[in-house]
């Protein structure tokens, strides 16, 4: 803001294997939001440097940024970003059209009312946003991150709007994806249930890597 210069990361040093189930924990303004953001290909680095599959990012023009996004990334937001004119089908459904990834319009189902029936919202799936929950919106968020297999999810939070018994059921959802498919999770996350499950656990304080636990 103005002439404020806040260095949001400092000496990071980290490395990200395929098929990682990664907790990256801290206190607000930690840094958390910054780095998924820089993994995600979605803010810039002002300094350093930072490989994604062998590709050093600076070197990429917005076109092929927007293209490693579409083909490798899966996002979970907070803030969900469902399109309010769309149903619930049909949100989760959009990747498959824009990625050309889902084959046929049967296959495209198929996926779909797989997803929605394991996130609990198949009877839920011709609503619009605006007629669902904070939860059950959250849920559709994970769907729709999920529907594309992509090889990275990035998720913010995505157990912060679910009771209980839904967060477990999401979370085991997506171990079971890691596990059979070697998709990367990378979660920012308060939830201990999630730091207990993963196997790459990052506490991040001021912007730097205080703590960082593989098991």
């Amino acid at each position: 803001m103005g002439k404020l210069e806040v260095e949001a990361l400092k000496d990071i040093n980290l490395d990200i294997m395929e098929g990682d189930f990664v907790s990256v924990a801290g206190p607000s303004g930690s840094g958390k939001t910054t780095l998924m953001n820089i993994i995600g290909l979605i803010d810039n680095l002002t300094k350093g440097n930072f490989k994604l599959n062998d590709l050093e990012i600076k070197e990429q023009n917005p076109k092929k940024l927007a293209w490693l996004r579409r083909e490798l990334i899966g996002f979970i937001f907070q803030s969900f970003n469902l399109l309010p004119v769309l149903n619930v089908f049909e949100n989760v459904e959009l990747p498959l059209i824009i990625s050309k990834k889902g084959g046929s319009k049967a296959e495209r189902r198929d996926r779909v009312n797989y997803l929605l029936e394991e996130v609990g919202l198949q009877d839920r799936s011709k609503h619009i946003p605006a007629e669902l929950s904070g939860g059950q919106q959250q849920r559709a968020a994970i769907a729709r991150a999920l529907v594309t297999k992509p090889r990275i999810v990035i998720a913010d939070e995505p157990t912060a709007n679910l009771d209980s018994e839904t967060g477990e059921k999401v979370l085991r959802l997506m171990k079971t994806i890691n596990q059979e498919e070697k998709t990367t999770f990378i979660f920012s996350t308060h939830d201990p249930e999630i730091w207990q499950i993963a196997d790459h656990v990052l506490f991040l304080h001021d912007g730097r890597i205080r703590e960082e636990l593989r098991r």
